[in-house]
């Protein structure tokens, strides 16, 4: 051990202590800690107005979100999604008592609709993509297919928030779209997630679902779940957008630096930078050629140096014990998932993160090829 202080895939941009005091003690006053308190509802508004969408639903966390969404819907039967993304999204099926039918990836990490189309059958009701690492999914060749057969469209958006896509929000996109505000995003209240919703019938059914199910104080419509934010994570939420403009910047100034520090780097490739696409610099995944020894050489390599990557997203989802019995987890029709999860690394990116540092990753990295 070099005794240095490690540096992670991400860490938490945290406002100054004094100036989050003020909200605990207007808490405290009120003594109203969750149940769609001041906060609660204040954030709702100044998000979607952030955001360029037309309604949101804030949840205590993004998976909570993914469950309660596909309920909102009333998805059943089959879901096509992708095999390359965080447990959460296939979970979320599976809790809802759904069959998650997987189809590979392309190149830029998101699902391809060429394989969509082949995927359906009479049971398919809905597909669930995933905005990886915030590069836009196909939206308009997925919606093509969702209309023609009439199934409702769910993105995982837990890495785009803030991503702008052909002059609008990229959340815009689909019947629903899911954030998840965790520590390790880059945008967090603690724990939180919500739900975009385009009217505000869909906001009003949501808004039941996450509380019980309760329209009013002695009257239950759905059967719905606890998946409310308390007015803690609300409020750091409220901070959290004072300084996101600039956050963003930063990371957005961080992933570029990385990019022309290894562009000429044999053995190791990025992901194409979106065209029309305004990202977030969510996260930094390099592609190491060689397969995953070689992968996992170069992850050993940067761990000894106090440098911690993150093999995100492996192992791959339809690998899992839990679903790799389903005939689409097969790997030999997942090919190009498979070779993803096996070559990625993500790099250590956060607004905190000095030149410095970022100066010994990159030189890091080039000394380990």
């Amino acid at each position: 051990m070099s005794g240095k202080k490690p540096t992670y895939v991400t860490q938490p941009h945290l406002p100054p202590l004094a100036e989050f005091l003020p909200y605990l003690e207007q808490i405290w006053d009120s003594k109203i800690l969750t149940n769609n308190g001041p906060f609660h509802q204040e954030l709702e508004v100044a998000l979607a107005e952030y955001l360029g969408v037309k309604y949101i639903s804030l949840f205590s966390n993004g998976t909570i979100a993914l469950v309660t969404a596909l309920q909102a819907l009333r998805i059943s039967g089959e879901v096509i999604t992708t095999p390359y993304t965080f447990p959460a999204t296939t979970h979320s099926l599976i809790w809802n008592q759904i069959r998650p039918v997987f189809v590979d990836i392309d190149t830029d990490c998101n699902l391809d609709p060429s394989r969509v189309e082949e995927a359906i059958t009479p049971h398919t009701t809905a597909i669930m993509p995933v905005h990886c690492y915030g590069q836009p999914c196909d939206v308009e060749s997925i919606q093509e297919i969702a209309d023609r057969y009439g199934l409702k469209v769910i993105y995982d958006a837990a890495h785009a928030f803030g991503v702008q896509h052909r002059d609008r929000s990229l959340l815009s996109f689909g019947d629903l779209s899911i954030l998840s505000f965790h520590a390790t995003k880059v945008f967090t209240t603690f724990e939180g997630g919500a739900i975009i919703c385009p009217d505000e019938k869909s906001k009003r059914r949501i808004d039941y679902l996450k509380n019980f199910g309760f329209s009013d104080e002695v009257t239950v419509v759905a059967s719905g779940i606890n998946g409310k934010m308390n007015e803690v994570s609300a409020a750091m939420g409220l901070l959290q957008l004072k300084t996101i403009d600039a956050v963003l910047d930063r990371r957005r100034a961080i992933e570029a630096r990385y990019r022309d520090g290894l562009a000429d780097v044999a053995g190791l490739s990025f992901l194409p930078i979106p065209p029309e696409t305004v990202g977030n610099g969510s996260y930094v995944p390099i592609f190491v050629e060689g397969g995953a020894s070689r992968r996992d050489q170069l992850y050993e390599f940067l761990k000894g140096q106090e440098i911690h990557g993150r093999r995100y997203f492996y192992p791959l989802i339809s690998n899992l014990p839990m679903y790799r019995g389903l005939g689409s987890a097969a790997p030999e029709t997942l090919p190009i998932a498979n070779q993803i999860s096996d070559s990625v690394i993500c790099l250590p990116i956060f607004p905190d993160l000095s030149d410095s540092q970022q100066t010994e990753i990159i030189a890091a990295v080039k000394s380990f090829f």
